[in-house]
């Protein structure tokens, strides 16, 4: 089975979220080809939340959640130095009041 690129992904993901009226932008861009994906989510109260794509144990791609919850500041700064360890990383940034980031849709994993 042929691999979505990683910059295909992010701009199909970006359109769903504005579609469904959530704002969302790419904080940092990655590799186009296969680089890995972070999604912030800011609940526009002080606090968000990590999301970081990873395979399972049956090499399936799911979304976990990293961080919850957590002072925004404390979520930057965690972002910042993943980025220093991995350059090819993305980091998209959704800022939505009700908590939406339309991860568990299907087709998002």
């Amino acid at each position: 089975m042929a691999r979505l690129k990683t910059d295909i992904w992010v701009s199909a993901y970006l359109a769903r979220l504005s579609q469904a009226g959530i704002f969302s932008h790419v904080a940092h861009k990655g590799n186009a080809e296969a680089g890995a994906v972070a999604v912030k989510l800011a609940t526009m109260d002080g606090k968000a939340s990590l999301f970081l794509r990873h395979y399972n144990d049956d090499f399936e791609l799911e979304w976990i959640r990293e961080r919850d919850a957590e002072p925004e500041p404390e979520i930057d700064a965690y972002l910042a130095k993943q980025r220093s360890f991995d350059r090819d990383l993305w980091v998209v940034e959704v800022e939505d009041p009700k908590g939406r980031h339309l991860l568990d849709e299907d087709g998002l994993a």
